[in-house]
């Protein structure tokens, strides 16, 4: 048999029947799932020194267990010394098994590991099911080197769903585990 994510099989088991029951849907494909996770992480510095761009695209493929895109800049702007097509910063999207590994990871090893950790904001919905969030330090993963670090970056992290609403995604990502602030339920 073929190797499951922890967490995928802990939505096929459990979460899909609770939300089934929560939200009253009449068909199961109305459940909403996890559709991607869409890191970003931008070097504004990378005009000044190219390695910090190199740099940053090794730590993002370190975390994410994918290879990491670079981002380049669409127009030059002379008052920031940046030209078009320079490397300013670095992106991954995870889908599937990868999504769910990375989630896991996020979740039980990294979010724990940041200084005086209280959860995570519950308002950062776009009002179409998708949570973004922002992480200031990438130290928290456990892939990263502390040795080999020279600047600490943040990143954003995008989650996808299929919910229609807030609400849905909300009772969706509380299920999967994330340490929301306000537990309200």
């Amino acid at each position: 048999m073929s190797y499951v994510p922890r967490l995928k099989k802990k939505y096929r088991e459990e979460i899909k029947d609770k939300l089934m029951e929560q939200f009253k849907y009449s068909s199961i494909m109305q459940v909403p799932k996890l559709v991607k996770v869409c890191i970003n992480q931008g070097v504004g510095q990378a005009t000044q020194d190219k390695k910090l761009a190199d740099i940053a695209l090794e730590e993002m493929s370190l975390i994410a267990g994918q290879k990491a895109v670079p981002t380049k800049a669409k127009k030059s702007v002379s008052n920031f010394k940046l030209r078009e097509g320079m490397t300013i910063g670095a992106r991954v999207t995870l889908r599937d098994e990868r999504m769910f590994e990375f989630l896991d990871r996020l979740i039980t090893v990294a979010l724990p590991r940041v200084r005086d950790f209280r959860g995570i904001n519950d308002k950062s919905f776009d009002g179409r099911g998708n949570y973004s969030m922002g992480i200031t330090e990438q130290i928290i993963f456990p892939e990263i080197d502390l040795d080999k670090i020279n600047k600490i970056t943040g990143m954003d992290i995008n989650i996808i769903t299929t919910a229609k609403t807030d609400a849905e995604a909300l009772a969706l990502l509380k299920e999967i585990g994330l340490p929301f602030k306000n537990q309200r339920n």
